[in-house]
């Protein structure tokens, strides 16, 4: 049989491309790798003595057009793309990115790891990592100084896999609790987004990487980000959606900062001036460079420039050369503008490679025994305690038999398998934490996947104690990666077009209805039973709540959550976590929100500080956490109001009034009442956790900024004191009743 001529044609054409893309996927999946640290060989002095300021300039002096561009974007397209789509869908891992090398300059690269909860891309003879519980829920332990340590953590390890810039960590606010990504965040309130994401950045940067805060800004919706616009006024932006970017600039001073997908008033991140310049630059005096997010991140090159966007991430796009000639030739863009984008990025990030580093980032820190004990603790620390009617902790005696039910009871659930995915060795899941503690207590623990609902109850009708996990997976919310014009079709819309990606947003609030089911059902059953929840956001209870003595959040919980949570379970940890959001009672007096929608606005209120100022029905509130101590508060004494000083001090005293040591969190707010503006009727300024052994008591000494009391003009442009009474409010949660207060005023 001849084959005809056309035939042979196309089957060659398809050998050609075939051999093609193996050659590529081959060269890429097992791709160079450069040194991030310059070369001492190559100077005559110690390299982290050397005057980088000086060195920049001479640097960008000896710069052609095309090499200052080159330090513009991360790799050029042909390269990046089959490297990066190879390795993530052939070895499930990200590829190392090299961004502004150039050899004969001998200017070292950097390069890029996510890392909300532990290293993401990873050196190419390392396959597993230290894997932390998710920021919302580290956010819940309430402790700084716990995330400045896991972060100090994952940076050693990004230096170990060969990486330098960490792009974490996201501080975009909650305001509804559907946020797909909520779970990379800290929560719905400003304050402790802000204290939180300092000390992310000073743990980051404690080891020589670049902390890169994102997303720079008002990105709080996942389905419609790359073609959502948000519009919103002058106070709420200040006020609400940038205050905890501010704090992490001025007091974390990172490295960088990511610009978002979204709009801001018809004009993208990216690209956008006042963000980028007006505010960024010149109000808050960042001095660090702009990257954007990955892929969509900028649209119009030349507006870029202009708006101060100095890196295009991961490839080159809009910023081409062809684009930047034939402005600079047309006097669109003057070459200066280039220079002032190129020196502050290299200024900065050569600050890191030649800068001294007092260990050795080796293999071997990896997966370090003093890591994993830190994400069991991280992980016993933010587990929230929601409800206890004399259930846990569950008693430890022999001879019991001990149910652990649910489709997520023996599930390796970490959370988001999207930018903030970190790949551990193992991962403990509720069952095989319970089982591996009882392991020598001559207890029967029973596993039971909950498919069979009859079966499980009949199982529970004969369990001492019952443990259901419910709750989410990445499957249900997440980074939500669909084609941006599907994306664009969906937003248009109003509604889902097409297949629904993995991930994304939560439409609905509540659990599964088999899940809900199942609490229900094994409730009138067996009322010795305690409700896990695994997720990333807060969650509509009602429907169940009632029927339950006991409900525990855990969270995504790291690789050592199963084991942090059986120490919980039996009051071998006493419970100190406490929501880093409000749970309305409810779902509808959340802030509007639509996954699929290609505008919106942000109104001034939301979380807490929305529930109060228009008395709706809270199921638990903002700062909630029960613990098997009991903590009495008394005696608030406003110590000094002195403007001279420029803060407020007071002091509380605190008594574990039980026999239990525990931590609580003492939170401090500032009530605006009698304002004579519109304002919040009180927002957070402080909080505390402390360690009291049985009936210790403790003096807490808090202080005030009196610039943190300050409200945004609009007209003036400038943050004004008001001259009114205010309130000092001082407990366990932001519910009222629970609060110490006392009034005062600064004197003028």
């Amino acid at each position: 049989m001849t084959i005809p001529k056309s035939i042979k044609y196309i089957l060659l054409v398809i050998a050609v491309i075939a051999s093609a893309i193996i050659i590529i996927l081959f060269y890429n999946l097992n791709y160079k790798m450069y040194p991030l640290k310059a070369d001492q060989s190559l100077y005559s002095q110690n390299i982290w003595e050397i005057n980088i300021d000086s060195l920049s300039k001479k640097l960008l002096s000896q710069m052609s057009l095309e090499e200052k561009i080159d330090q513009m974007y991360g790799e050029k397209m042909y390269k990046s793309i089959p490297k990066f789509f190879g390795n993530f869908l052939l070895k499930q891992r990200f590829a190392h990115i090299y961004v502004g090398r150039n050899e004969r300059l001998n200017i070292p690269p950097w390069v890029l790891s996510d890392g909300p909860r532990g290293a993401r891309v990873l050196d190419k003879n390392i396959s597993s990592v230290t894997t932390f519980p998710v920021a919302m829920a580290r956010a819940a332990s309430w402790n700084t100084e716990l995330e400045y340590n896991v972060h100090d953590v994952i940076s050693k390890e990004m230096r170990a896999n060969k990486t330098n810039y960490a792009a974490t960590p996201c501080i975009n606010l909650l305001r509804h609790p559907g946020w797909g990504r909520a779970q990379e965040t800290y929560g719905e309130d400003q304050w402790l987004l802000g204290k939180f994401g300092v000390a992310a950045v000073k743990g980051i940067e404690k080891n020589n990487v670049m902390a890169c805060p994102k997303h720079f800004a008002l990105n709080s919706i996942e389905n419609s980000r790359w073609v959502l616009n948000v519009s919103l006024d002058e106070r709420t932006l200040h006020e609400v959606y940038l205050p905890h970017f501010k704090k992490v600039i001025q007091d974390g001073k990172p490295a960088s900062i990511m610009s978002a997908y979204n709009k801001i008033r018809g004009e993208y991140s990216g690209s956008n001036k006042e963000l980028l310049t007006d505010i960024l630059r010149e109000d808050w005096g960042f001095k660090g460079f702009v990257s954007t997010d990955w892929m969509y991140g900028v649209y119009d090159g030349i507006k870029a420039i202009k708006a101060g966007l100095n890196v295009e991430m991961p490839w080159q796009d809009e910023y081409s050369y062809n684009i930047i000639r034939e402005a600079i030739s047309t006097n669109i863009i003057e070459e200066k503008e280039i220079d002032s984008l190129v020196i502050t990025s290299l200024r900065t990030r050569l600050k890191y490679a030649f800068a001294y580093d007092s260990i050795d980032y080796n293999h071997k820190l990896i997966l370090d025994k003093s890591h994993i004990d830190l994400a069991r603790a991280v992980a016993e620390e933010s587990m929230v305690l929601i409800k206890n009617k004399n259930i846990l902790p569950f008693s430890k005696d022999k001879n019991l038999k001990i149910g652990v039910i649910g489709k997520l009871a023996n599930t390796e659930n970490t959370g988001d398998l999207g930018s903030s995915n970190s790949t551990p060795p193992y991962v403990i899941t509720p069952y095989q934490g319970i089982k591996n503690y009882h392991k020598n207590k001559n207890n029967e623990v029973i596993l039971d996947d909950g498919d069979n609902i009859n079966s499980s109850i009949e199982l529970a009708k004969k369990l001492d104690q019952v443990i259901l996990v419910v709750g989410y997976t990445f499957e249900d919310e997440g980074e939500y990666v669909m084609s941006r014009g599907q994306m664009l079709k969906s937003a248009e819309a109003n509604e889902l077009v097409g297949i629904k990606g993995i991930g994304g947003d939560r439409i609905r609030l509540n659990l599964s209805d088999y899940d809900e089911k199942l609490i229900n059902e094994i409730s009138k059953v067996n009322k010795n039973l305690v409700v896990v929840y695994v997720g990333g956001s807060a969650i509509d209870m009602s429907k169940w709540e009632k029927n339950v003595p006991s409900i525990l959040f855990s969270w995504y919980s790291g690789m050592e959550g199963g084991n942090a949570l059986a120490k919980i379970l039996y009051g071998d940890v006493n419970p100190s976590g406490k929501l880093p959001f409000t749970i309305a009672a409810n779902p509808n007096d959340y802030p509007y929100f639509n996954p699929y929608t290609d505008s919106i606005y942000y109104g001034y209120y939301h979380g807490y500080s929305l529930f109060e100022k228009y008395n709706k029905e809270i199921a638990y509130p903002f700062g909630h956490g029960l613990s098997y101590s009991d903590f009495k508060y008394k005696n608030l004494e406003i110590k000094d109001i002195s403007p001279e000083k420029k803060y407020i001090e007071l002091s509380l005293d605190i008594k574990n009034n039980s026999q239990i040591e525990g931590k609580e969190i003492i939170q401090l707010y500032v009530g605006f009442e009698n304002s004579n503006i519109d304002r919040p009727k009180k927002l957070l300024k402080g909080f505390k956790k402390v360690l009291l052994k049985p009936n210790e008591i403790k003096k807490i000494n808090f202080e005030i900024e009196i610039d943190d009391l300050k409200y945004y003009d609009s007209s003036s442009k400038e943050w004004i004191l008001e001259d009114i009474t205010y309130k000092v409010l001082l407990g366990e949660s932001s519910d009222n009743s629970k609060l110490l207060t006392s009034d005062f005023k600064i004197q003028f």
